[in-house]
């Protein structure tokens, strides 16, 4: 639900890198489709059917942008979006465009809001909260220590549905979080009705650390 590709300024991870990293490790990360949330952008013009057939994972675009409450992931990207708003400018108004996209058929979820500065747990704290949010990601595979408990906190206090996503910028993290749906997903209309009328659950694949055992005493007489 939240991943970069080449596309993306501060990523260098090639999409078929990822998609043979997943096929590769579908045991441990047991990912059907990966959406690409490119910063700033739309890449409406990219064709990924090749690489969906080669390793048998969906490839779906939306976008990251940038608001006054925060990074925010849109998917179901129209040219009349990109027309609207411009995806580059970083600091868009978050309530106008969770309005609009909606009204235009899509859906926008914030991500990452127990994240400081960039999240929308923070702002909260200093400004009324959004109307009509659908859900947030409360796990995101680049978060630190805190960050995803406030991100679920949020939820909580505000009724929000939860979403996953790895948020991947290296080929090695695609799919350490991910987004279970009850209903069936083949494309990005199907992705939207989801997010808003279906159910699903935020998956964490990450590995969790073993505690240390403490070390066994032996006393010798």
């Amino acid at each position: 639900m939240h991943s970069h590709s080449e596309a993306s300024e501060d990523s260098r991870a090639p999409l078929e890198a990822y998609l043979n990293w997943l096929k590769l490790r579908r045991a441990e990360r047991p990912v059907d489709g990966i959406v690409l949330t490119e910063h700033r952008q739309f890449n409406a013009n990219a064709d990924y059917r090749a690489l969906e057939d080669k390793f048998g994972i969906l490839v779906l675009k939306a976008s990251e942008v940038e608001t006054d409450y925060g990074h925010m992931l849109v998917f179901g990207v129209t040219e009349e979006m990109t027309r609207r708003f411009d995806f580059a400018n970083v600091h868009l108004p978050a309530q106008e465009v969770i309005d609009e996209i909606a009204r235009m058929g899509g859906v926008v979820v914030p991500c990452h809001p127990g994240r400081p500065n960039v999240g929308l747990f923070e702002h909260y704290s200093k400004k009324p909260p959004l109307e009509k949010v659908v859900a947030v990601e409360v796990y995101n595979g680049g978060s630190r220590k805190g960050e995803d408990e406030r991100s679920q906190q949020l939820a909580q206090s505000f009724g929000y549905n939860e979403i996953g996503g790895s948020d991947s910028h290296l080929v090695s993290l695609i799919g350490l979080c991910a987004t279970r749906f009850d209903g069936d997903v083949q494309n990005i209309e199907d992705l939207v009705t989801e997010l808003k009328h279906g159910a699903y659950q935020p998956m964490d694949f990450r590995p969790r650390r073993k505690p240390v055992q403490p070390a066994v005493a032996v006393e010798v007489k």
